[in-house]
């Protein structure tokens, strides 16, 4: 209830408590975990039938926050200090203006990103979607004048979104998500040549989702403080809601996952992404989303899972113990949880991992504020119609607090060189080409990258001839790709045999993928070329398909499938029978597809029956669709006389569900293991283990169904690549063989006693108005139960893993040793405890 606070202390790593019968008002403290030392305090429920629900914060000179309803009017909020009582005080901001997504006071003015209506829909100005600026000219105290500095197309929770200022205090950044049109540009870092790029045919979303949305995708913008100036500095996002600057000056956010791509090849999770000068994140709609490993654009500093990104902040200037104050806090609506996430320099990047700061169910963080006045955290919730509230988070442990040294020694020499190649970007200069080229050899990825947007910004017949005369791998494929996306017709056949003088076996996987997407950008941007050229590729690429690696046997079977290599129709349904995962399956699927000759009757067969097995797999809400459309568009490649020919597999009925399990459970028991039994075991004989075997232990025990390893499986569980190097024996033997011992509340499910006598358990995805989505099939992620509120006698943390118990006991001491080295590697075939690899002194 307003002016109502509550107040708990944490001293336990992470809490949990029986959730009682639905309240009115925000979620109380008492159900939200922290880490030890942090206290939590609710300082306002908003009445949302009076106020809304909140979805954007900024502070104003006096220490007051001004806040946003997602679909009314702005409010100043003047909250107790530190330790002191009293009651909140929310006002009215007297201002024809609302729906705001993105607010910042600075240059005397209050900037507000509205999102709500295009021009045309509008029922008035102030619903407009747009960048305004709001002033007090008379200076009394109150903002009286706004302006539109800036009209934007493109509104709804896709629309243009957060606004911050630079770090030198002299210009606005903004975002905005993949429904919003560019504005027209004075300058970019961005070359302003994008394109789907996209080898074989594309799929729009099955349920019409950002059906005919194209490049560049989300965007990221400087402004110029009177909003005339505009110059792109990213793009190729799906939603990325918010940004942050750490204390080197180096830009963040945290974009948004397709979640009904759930079970798909194409399903990119939420992530953190380094926005360096000229980056592309590679969006592309429905089930065009460039894998991250493409070499012309950029992955992720960490993979997060699941999840609705909304506000992010870093730490500085927060009264919080060292690694908070330098950690990145990033909010997933979804799911009630704010990670902090902790980074370390990797080259002239950063790597990241993740810490569960703050969660509850539910808990639907909109935005975060570091307070510079007090050093506490200040967390708004709500969005959507749902109950909103604004928090104060704050430390009071025994940590020091002290404010630490800004910037990271490590790496910065590196980071040196990609800022003196970022400064060549959007500058159309004759020394740029001498400066960058060198660098297009370098070892780390964005260097590389930063030297490529350099190139590209140059005219390309000052560049074209140093590019086809390069003698090194990287220089070689970096310039090629340089080439295919600015170059002409003509480039086409001496790309071509620039890349096919590069050895394939020669060079590392993570080159080979490199030159697998050069070919087919020289394909997509400069034409098919001549019979000779694409046979002098087949030459080069052919006999390496397959290699039992799934990302490149992924990119080999699309790139030999657009070239229409011999015999690719068998050897792409071979893949497919042999694959791992279901996301594997649907990829050769869905590339077969595309493939209209170099069938056999037999081959046709074999394909089509795959949809009726796999009729049974599971997905998002778009997973079912997805399939049909893929089947259909096959179909439609038919001659009339196959359709006969395949009249019986054509109208066979689909396959019934299968229980993920039933494979799993046909294999004898061998015994009930317990971890004091297997622990001496594998620590005595964890060494010269079978990758291979351990990969298949992996898939047998369904483990791929949840969990992702190396980019490969679900995203349902948590990704367990580098599960290896954070647990120890011991700790992973438990979490397989006692799952329910320790259950992290980011995968706990919730039990809801309901009033009209009904159980419900899972965990809470979604939210809407008064209305909780709960995912109770971790194997079927369309399948969600719609609770309400206000019929939820009782709620409580679920005492029951969702994975389930006994896995192990189906297998023997050495398939279980096999299967801990693939866990310990990390799905890595090179690390030390696996037969034939050294170990490093």
């Amino acid at each position: 209830m307003p002016g109502i606070r509550f107040l708990v202390v944490f001293s336990s790593v992470l809490c949990c408590t029986v959730l009682r019968a639905a309240e009115d008002g925000a979620t109380p403290v008492d159900r939200i975990n922290t880490p030890p030392g942090f206290q939590a305090e609710l300082l306002y429920s908003v009445p949302i039938g009076e106020q809304g629900s909140w979805v954007a914060m900024t502070i104003d000179p006096q220490g007051r926050f001004i806040v946003s309803d997602q679909h009314g009017k702005l409010y100043r909020v003047t909250v107790p200090a530190i330790g002191e009582s009293g009651e909140t005080k929310v006002e009215p901001i007297d201002l024809q203006i609302g729906m705001a997504h993105g607010l910042l006071w600075a240059f005397d003015s209050l900037y507000i990103m509205v999102n709500g209506k295009n021009k045309d829909d509008a029922e008035d100005d102030r619903f407009r979607t747009g960048l305004y600026r709001a002033t007090d000219t008379d200076g009394d105290g109150n903002l009286d004048e706004v302006t539109l500095l800036m009209p934007m197309v493109g509104g709804g929770e896709h629309g243009p979104h957060a606004i911050i200022l630079s770090p030198d205090g002299e210009s606005l950044v903004i975002t905005a998500g993949n429904h919003t049109d560019t504005v027209e540009f004075a300058e970019s870092r961005v070359p302003l040549n994008w394109d789907e790029d996209i080898l074989l045919d594309r799929m729009w979303d099955a349920r019409g989702h950002a059906r005919e949305k194209l490049a560049p995708g989300g965007w990221i913008a400087k402004v110029s403080p009177d909003g005339q100036e505009w110059e792109l500095l990213s793009n190729g996002f799906r939603n990325e809601f918010d940004i942050a600057y750490n204390t080197d000056g180096e830009l963040f956010t945290y974009d948004a996952d397709m979640e009904w791509d759930f079970g798909t090849p194409w399903y990119r999770p939420t992530r953190v992404n380094h926005v360096t000068s000229g980056s592309e994140f590679g969006w592309r709609s429905g089930t065009g989303k460039w894998p991250e490993y493409y070499p012309d654009s950029l992955g992720s500093v960490v993979d997060i899972g699941p999840g609705s990104p909304t506000g992010i902040v870093f730490g500085t200037g927060a009264k919080f113990p060292a690694k908070y104050q330098k950690a990145l806090f990033i909010a997933d609506w979804s799911y009630g949880t704010v990670y902090a996430v902790h980074m370390e320099p990797e080259g002239s990047s950063y790597r990241g991992t993740t810490e569960q700061f703050m969660t509850a169910q539910p808990l639907p963080v909109t935005d975060m504020i570091v307070n510079p006045n007090d050093g506490a955290m200040y967390i708004a919730i709500g969005g959507r119609k749902t109950q909103s509230g604004l928090y104060r988070v704050t430390y009071i442990g025994d940590e020091s607090t002290e404010p630490v040294s800004p910037g990271d020694e490590a790496g910065r020499d590196m980071r040196a060189t990609r800022y003196m190649l970022e400064q060549l970007h959007g500058k159309i200069h004759p020394a740029v080409v001498d400066a960058a080229v060198p660098y297009l050899s370098h070892d780390d990825r964005h260097i590389r990258f930063a030297a490529r947007v350099a190139i590209e910004h140059q005219p390309v017949d000052t560049w074209a001839d140093r590019v086809l005369a390069a003698d090194d791998t990287n220089t070689k494929i970096q310039g090629a790709i340089a080439l295919a996306r600015n170059g002409r017709p003509e480039h086409h056949a001496p790309l071509v045999e620039l890349l096919n003088s590069i050895d394939w076996e020669g060079i590392s996987r993570s080159r080979q993928l490199d030159l697998l997407r050069a070919y087919g950008l020289v394909l997509l941007r400069l034409g098919d070329g001549t019979d000779e050229s694409r046979q002098s590729i087949l030459q080069q690429i052919d006999g390496t398909f397959p290699t039992g690696d799934g990302d490149l046997d992924r990119e080999l079977a699309k790139l030999l499938i657009a070239l229409n290599a011999p015999g690719i129709a068998g050897r792409t349904l071979e893949a497919l029978a042999t694959a791992r995962t279901q996301e594997d399956q649907i990829h050769y699927a869905l590339v077969l597809k595309d493939l209209e000759s170099g069938w056999s009757i037999d081959e046709r067969k074999a394909y089509f029956n795959w949809f009726r097995e796999a009729a049974a797999h599971r997905g998002g809400m778009s997973f079912g669709g997805f399939l049909q459309n893929i089947r259909e568009e096959a179909v439609a490649t038919l001659t009339d006389d196959e359709q006969k020919q395949l009249k019986d597999v054509l109208t066979a009925a689909p396959a019934p569900p299968v229980n993920p399990l039933a494979e799993l459970e046909t294999r004898e028991i061998v015994q009930k293991w317990s971890v004091d039994e297997l622990l001496p075991v594998v620590d005595e004989k964890l060494s010269q283990r079978s990758f291979e075997h351990g990969r298949e232990i992996f898939t047998k025990a369904v483990c791929f169904r949840c969990h992702r390893v190396r980019g490969e499986g679900g995203m349902f569980g948590p990704d367990l690549t580098g599960a290896g190097g954070r647990f120890n024996n011991r700790n992973l033997l438990e979490s397989m063989i006692e799952p329910s011992k320790v259950i992290s509340d980011q995968y706990q499910k919730t039990t809801f006693l309901l009033d009209d006598g009904r159980v419900i358990e899972g965990r809470v995805i979604n939210l809407g108005g008064n209305g909780m989505h709960v995912l109770t099939d971790m194997f079927d992620p369309s399948k969600l139960e719609i609770v309400e509120r206000q019929h939820v006698e009782e709620s409580l943390p679920s005492k029951v893993s969702l994975m389930p118990e006994g896995l192990l006991d189906r297998f023997t001491e050495e398939e279980i040793l096999d299967l801990m080295a693939f866990l310990k590697s990390g799905g890595n075939p090179q690390h030390p405890v696996f037969a034939g690899v050294a170990k490093s002194e």
